[in-house]
């Protein structure tokens, strides 16, 4: 025990004779210990944070029936496939011919919450979302085409099959009528703008049909190898429904996400291979400095190893404060980026503290080798000479 502390005395005391030197090498070590804990960081959650991103441009999933459309039953199925804490929205969608005004029109009925969440693009121009029964959302070409706006109210028609038959032998068909108010005007720059879109309840009670689903749209937040086995899964546990990926979104997600991966990782080589530099300077720069007193205790009978293992207790001391506090500057670090860039907060990695700090003292021991290196091969007759 008092050994150890005798030679942890001796390297603390030899840093705090070269404060100005060690401080340098500190802060160097400490800088990439920042980038280091913050970087790594910012590259595991940033599928998370990209995924959020990415979930504004809508879905990335689509359930289509196998044989035409598909029941809420066989909807639900799929959805529980998918934990909960990945789907962001899940929205059902049943498309039926109307007429406005004697023209006809495609309404679309859904869940307004799960649309508006799978669909945050989409951009109300006047009035405001659709959510009560009664109230209808308005493609803006279809708002357009009827002179109408928000606010107004509208009569919407539908006929029947039962009645069709009568149209066709040209009787009159008996409609089936509602009225509704326009919540909102809605633009996309889409298809969307050519359509009408109605709570589902309302165009069921329209149509006089329930329980029918054409198509939904699932956003959902997981990297495009989870997304695939969602679909596999999917396609496995309910036959009749049909899921595939939006690959135009999924695809773009990849490529950014593997090319931030990868300037992530190059950033944190560059900075590590710096701070190997400037720590191997300066304990070369210190080694230079104490050649006369190296010289003189290998006169007196110090060992190589005793040399070795002062120097290597120096730079692991200077690996370890300095790996501390990376930690925490690298989290302060990554927080900051991740708010700047993301406008989100980054979770905290307690796994992340010991990983830096060891990486830290081997890049430090690393880093010393070359200097130690050239500390034993110091000739302490020449050195006592004043060559």
């Amino acid at each position: 025990m008092k050994k150890r502390r005798m030679f942890f005395r001796m390297i603390t005391a030899s840093l705090m004779r070269r404060r100005s030197r060690m401080i340098v090498a500190l802060l160097s070590i400490a800088i990439g210990a920042t980038i280091l804990s913050g970087l790594v960081s910012i590259y595991y959650d940033v599928p998370r944070q990209l995924g959020a991103e990415f979930r504004n441009y809508g879905a990335n999933m689509i359930l289509t029936g196998s044989d035409g459309g598909f029941t809420y039953a066989e909807f639900n199925i799929g959805k529980s496939v998918i934990p909960a804490a990945d789907i962001v929205g899940a929205a059902p969608y049943r498309y039926e011919n109307v007429r406005i005004r004697e023209k006809p029109v495609v309404a679309a009925g859904t869940d307004p919450d799960e649309a508006k969440a799978a669909s945050p693009y989409w951009l109300i121009d006047s009035g405001e979302w659709f959510r009560n029964s009664g109230e209808l959302l308005m493609g803006a070409k279809v708002a357009e085409s009827f002179r109408l706006k928000a606010g107004d109210k509208i009569e919407v028609s539908f006929t029947p099959e039962d009645q069709q038959e009568k149209a066709a032998d040209n009787q009159a068909p008996e409609d089936n009528v509602r009225e509704f108010t326009i919540s909102g005007i809605l633009k996309t720059g889409g298809t969307e703008e050519e359509y009408v879109y109605m709570n589902m309840d309302d165009l069921e009670a329209l149509t006089g049909t329930a329980d029918r689903i054409d198509v939904a749209e699932l956003s959902v937040s997981a990297v495009s190898d989870k997304l695939k086995q969602y679909t596999a899964d999917i396609n496995s546990a309910v036959p009749e429904v049909h899921a595939s990926l939006v690959k135009r979104v999924t695809a773009s997600e990849t490529t950014v996400l593997s090319k931030l991966q990868a300037l992530v990782l190059l950033v944190t080589v560059v900075v590590l291979a710096l701070t190997m530099i400037c720590v191997a300077t300066t304990m070369t720069a210190v080694v230079a400095e104490r050649r006369k007193e190296i010289g003189l205790r290998k006169a007196i009978g110090a060992s190589d190893s005793s040399i070795i293992k002062e120097f290597m207790g120096e730079s692991m001391l200077l690996g370890l404060l300095g790996g501390i506090a990376g930690s925490v500057l690298g989290y302060v670090f990554a927080q900051q980026v991740s708010i700047r860039v993301f406008s989100s907060s980054i979770s905290f990695r307690p796994l992340l503290v010991p990983i830096t700090i060891t990486v830290s003292i081997a890049v430090t021991g690393l880093s010393s080798l070359m200097p130690i290196r050239s500390a034993t091969e110091v000739d302490p007759a020449l050195v006592l000479k004043g060559e």
